[in-house]
């Protein structure tokens, strides 16, 4: 991996930042301002392995995105060799019935720094927008809103975030490291399986510094300052002419 192209995809550099806590939390937002979240491939039918070099080839130099396997994966690697020491967890996503996806769902990342763990996501979607300490039933708040990590049973623990006065669980995962390839099941069921939501619709979707930006085969919903725009997609060439434009993704092929 070439530690300074992948920098200066998500528009950093070296001298940006130090290898302590708020370094990371650079690194975290700069990388989901300028790498979207998006399953595209899997509509386009080119098949995602898990391979932190194929990530790498993709994400860096063809300017694109991934879901979770493919952007914390790289991610990690990346944290890892610049001197964060880092390892991938195993989350499983909170359901609409109130229960849990299947292990590795979901991929995270747990981070050293500063003495302690942080919880490291650039791969969920509209989530933190900067790394949650590891530390019980301490709310933390940042621009995407306010998180909370507590005990779960079964050696779990609970990311949930506050929705008024309620708290909305987003997913649970076990302080465990795990290899990239034992999430190769769950990576396949998402590309292929009807069930899966990631077969079900194309989604574009990146974070701003003032809201955020979402495509899909429906809608082109852009927030700024808590002020909503849409555009209805009403054909394939809209969709390709605003991924064009708002995420520099073009369909080549």
């Amino acid at each position: 991996m070439d530690t300074k192209k992948y920098l200066q995809r998500i528009g950093a550099a070296k001298s940006d930042f130090g290898i302590n806590s708020k370094g990371l939390k650079y690194l975290q937002k700069q990388h989901l301002l300028n790498i979207p979240f998006e399953n595209l491939d899997i509509h386009w039918k080119r098949p995602i392995l898990l391979d932190t070099e194929k990530f790498y080839k993709k994400i860096v130099e063809e300017i694109r995105g991934g879901f979770c396997y493919e952007l914390n994966g790289l991610f990690c690697q990346l944290l890892n060799e610049i001197g964060f020491p880092s390892r991938l967890i195993s989350a499983r996503v909170a359901t609409s019935n109130g229960n849990f996806s299947a292990e590795y769902d979901h991929m995270a990342i747990l981070t050293a720094v500063d003495g302690e763990d942080l919880l490291v996501d650039v791969g969920f979607g509209d989530f933190t927008a900067e790394p949650l300490k590891f530390v019980l039933d301490n709310e933390q708040t940042d621009k995407n809103g306010v998180f909370l990590i507590r005990k779960y049973p079964d050696e779990y623990f609970e990311v949930a975030k506050k929705d008024g006065d309620d708290w909305k669980s987003e997913y649970i995962f076990k302080d465990f490291a795990r290899d990239l390839a034992e999430f190769t099941e769950m990576c396949n069921f998402h590309q292929t399986s009807p069930e899966s939501h990631f077969t079900r619709g194309k989604v574009c979707s990146l974070m701003l510094e003032n809201g955020r930006k979402t495509l899909t085969d429906k809608k082109f919903i852009e927030t700024k300052n808590e002020q909503k725009s849409e555009t209805e997609i009403d054909s394939e060439d809209t969709f390709n002419e605003i991924l064009a434009r708002e995420f520099r993704i073009e369909k080549n092929f």
